[in-house]
């Protein structure tokens, strides 16, 4: 792709929050970027107003119903993926499709499978996807050192904190000169309960995030801190660090997204509203920065600057999940499968919220690692986990 030529995306997850912030990247720069392709889950009709607007050449959409009503209505116009036979439709159309950037938004295990068709075609990958480096990030790690080409980086950050991160260090890059990278969390809505408050929780309470409006299973991760956890892990894959260069912060007001630390001691930190439209953006126009509109951070607004250490008792699933980052191998996808399972029984009111660490917990002490060095592996623990979780005697 030439200089003057648009990028092709292709988003997955189109429809959610990530996905809908994309669309008004590509909507103000429309002489930069066009969209390839569009993917959704279950909502048509605003996949098929997406399709209308950006004329992608493909689309995916999960329920094989929803496909033939996509079909009926554009004709031999786009090509309409479905999920009839599981993921692999995702995974076809991020082969298929003709396309210079894949935008993973989707939740969850399902997200790996794409980020991974998409990296072996030697594409970029702007990754929302936690999940992806969460459960495969070595395996992930192989695949880009053996189809990088060039300085161009082949998995570029959505995330606030790891975009924050990606701009404060040099050329993107970590070198010998960082200390430690300091991971930003709001702290969620029950920072300040007493843990004995927590086993009352309900769902609602849980999905009132105090500063970003995310998806049902990010709030939650968010809530119980699972979320900074798997950013931990992300981060160490991304930046390629050791755990013990790795902190977490808790900051209240969601200013300051991440800070990097030298060792001259300079510690440089991005700051911004909390708006997900930047990291969007940059990962898009990356290493060029584009102009947004509207809102702006004033220093002369903000009365304070708070921050705290976890407490990581009171939130013991980011203490997990850093262990099963540091155990690695299969751990962080053991932990991952449970804490969804987990995550979906207590939005249906099945368990009560503590009960998230608890499984998790279980999860991990009950699943002896090997190394995940493919596909086939990281998916067979998964699934077992999955299973082993949903079992009564695990979730009564």
């Amino acid at each position: 792709m030439t200089s003057g030529e648009r990028k092709r995306i292709l988003i997955l997850g189109s429809t959610g929050s990530i996905g809908r912030s994309a669309c008004s990247c590509v909507r103000r720069f429309r002489e930069r970027f066009e969209v390839a392709g569009l993917a959704a889950g279950s909502n048509i009709d605003l996949l098929a107003e997406q399709v209308t607007e950006f004329a992608p050449s493909a689309a995916y959409i999960t329920a094989a119903t929803n496909a033939d009503a996509l079909r009926d209505r554009f004709g031999g116009n786009v090509k309409v993926y479905d999920g009839s036979d599981g993921a692999s439709g995702l995974e076809r159309i991020v082969e298929e499709c003709d396309y210079d950037i894949l935008l993973n938004a989707l939740v969850g295990a399902v997200g790996f499978r794409p980020t991974v068709a998409a990296l072996k075609r030697g594409k970029r990958v702007a990754l929302a996807n936690k999940e992806s480096l969460v459960i495969g990030g070595d395996y992930i790690r192989t695949i880009i050192g053996q189809n990088q080409r060039g300085a161009i980086p082949a998995l570029l950050p959505i995330d606030s904190e790891h975009s924050a991160i990606l701009q404060c260090l040099p050329q993107g890059g970590a070198d010998g000169s960082v200390e430690s990278i300091i991971i930003t969390a709001s702290g969620g809505p029950f920072r300040n309960q007493p843990e004995e408050a927590l086993a009352s929780v309900t769902p609602e309470q849980a999905l009132n995030h105090p500063t970003w409006s995310m998806g049902k299973k990010i709030t939650v991760d968010s809530s119980t801190l699972m979320n900074k956890g798997f950013e931990v892990i992300e981060a160490h894959h991304l930046f390629s660090l050791p755990y013990d260069k790795l902190r977490v912060c808790v900051h209240p007001q969601s200013i300051i997204h991440s800070l990097v630390e030298f060792h001259d001691g300079a510690v440089i930190a991005q700051l911004g509203l909390p708006d997900m439209e930047l990291p969007i953006q940059y990962a898009l126009s990356w290493p060029h920065r584009l102009p947004i509109g509207g809102k702006r951070l004033r220093l002369s607004d903000i009365r304070s600057l708070e921050f705290f250490e976890p407490d990581m008792g009171k939130f013991p699933c980011l203490s997990l999940c850093i262990e099963a980052g540091r155990i690695g191998g299969t751990a962080p996808a053991a932990v991952n499968a449970a804490n969804e399972v987990a995550v979906d029984l207590f939005l249906n009111k099945r368990i009560g919220f503590t009960d998230i660490a608890r499984i998790v917990e279980s999860a991990l002490k009950g699943h002896s690692p090997v190394k995940a060095d493919s596909v086939e592996v990281i998916e067979g623990v998964d699934r077992e986990v999955r299973e082993r979780v949903s079992r009564r005697d695990m979730v009564c």
